[in-house]
C-alpha cells in the first residue's frame, strides 16, 4: 500500500527522541507521506520547518487550534500568512471550533476561526479543520464565508450523522482517524464510514493521540504515530466492505488531489 497520513502532530515532543525511527516504522507499514499539522503558531513554524527537512515525505499546514486562540493576535496572524506562502505549507489550518473543554473563550475561538478563514481566502490554500461539540456555530461561521474559500477537510471525525451530512452536502471531505477503533465511543463511525463518497474520504492517525485501541499486539505505550494509519485503513475497508487495496487507492488518490502532493 501506499499511504498518506493527512494528519500527523509530529512536532510533539513524545517525538523527538526516535523522530528518524517513527519516520521509517511509517515508510516500512505503507505509509509514503505524512501532512504534519500546524496547530499553533510555534508548532506551525516547526511543522514548515520538519517539512523542509523531508522534502517529498513530509508537508505541512499552518493554523493555530481553537485551543490556543486566545493567544491568536496580529503577530499570530502575520505569522501564519508568511508560512501558508510556502510551498510546503499544503493548507490552512488546524483551526476551526472546540467547545467540549472550552480551553479558549468561544468569542476568542470564533474569531481566531474567521481570520484563520479569511487567510485561507486570501492565499487560496485548502482548509483543514477542527470541530468538536460546536456544529452550529462551526456551520454558522463557514457559512459566512461561502463561496469565498476552496477546498475543505473536517478532520478527525467523530460526530453524527447529521454533521456528516452537512459536511458531504457543502462539498467537503472527512478525514478519519482510529476513533473509528474505539469501543466505547466510535462504533457509530463503523456505520457512517459507507456512506462518505470515496472522493470525499481521507484518513488520518492524528499522531501522538487517537492510538487505535483494537491494534495487534498491544503496544506498551499509548503514543500513536504514523505506522498505525496501516491499521486504519484496513479497519475502514472491512467497514465499508471493500477490499483495503482500493480504500488505500482511492483515499491516496483523494489525499493528493486535496493537498496537491
Amino acid at each position: 500500500m501506499h499511504l498518506i497520513d493527512i494528519g500527523a502532530n509530529l512536532t510533539h515532543e513524545s517525538f523527538r527522541p526516535d523522530f528518524d525511527q517513527v519516520l521509517a516504522r511509517a515508510r516500512a507499514h505503507g505509509v509514503a507521506q505524512m501532512i504534519v499539522t500546524g496547530a499553533s503558531a510555534a508548532g506551525s513554524r516547526m511543522a514548515l520547518a520538519l517539512a523542509r527537512a523531508h522534502p517529498g515525505v513530509l508537508s505541512a499546514t499552518a493554523g493555530v487550534h481553537p485551543h490556543h486562540a486566545i493567544d491568536y493576535d496580529d503577530a499570530t496572524d502575520a505569522l501564519l500568512r508568511e508560512l501558508v506562502a510556502a510551498d510546503e505549507v499544503k493548507a490552512v489550518g488546524e483551526t476551526g471550533l472546540d467547545y467540549h473543554r472550552n480551553y479558549s473563550p468561544v468569542a476568542a475561538q470564533i474569531e481566531a476561526f474567521e481570520r484563520q478563514l479569511q487567510i485561507a481566502v486570501d492565499c487560496a490554500k485548502p482548509l483543514f479543520l477542527h470541530q468538536r461539540d460546536a456544529h452550529a456555530d462551526f456551520m454558522a461561521v463557514m457559512r459566512n464565508f461561502a463561496g469565498r474559500i476552496g477546498k475543505v477537510v473536517v478532520h478527525c471525525f467523530t460526530g453524527t450523522r447529521e454533521e456528516m451530512v452537512d459536511y458531504l452536502d457543502a462539498g467537503w471531505h472527512i478525514g478519519i482517524t482510529g476513533w473509528l477503533c474505539d469501543e466505547r465511543r466510535g462504533t457509530h463511525l463503523r456505520e457512517l464510514v459507507r456512506d462518505i463518497p470515496a472522493e470525499c474520504l481521507m484518513i488520518e492517525t492524528d499522531s501522538p493521540y487517537l492510538l487505535p485501541r483494537n491494534v495487534q499486539p498491544k503496544p506498551s505505550h499509548r503514543r500513536n504515530e504514523p505506522m498505525y494509519l496501516e491499521h486504519i485503513v484496513m479497519e475502514l475497508a472491512r467497514d465499508r466492505g471493500e477490499a483495503v487495496e482500493l480504500t488505500a487507492a482511492q483515499a491516496t488518490a483523494t489525499s493528493r488531489a486535496f493537498f496537491a502532493i
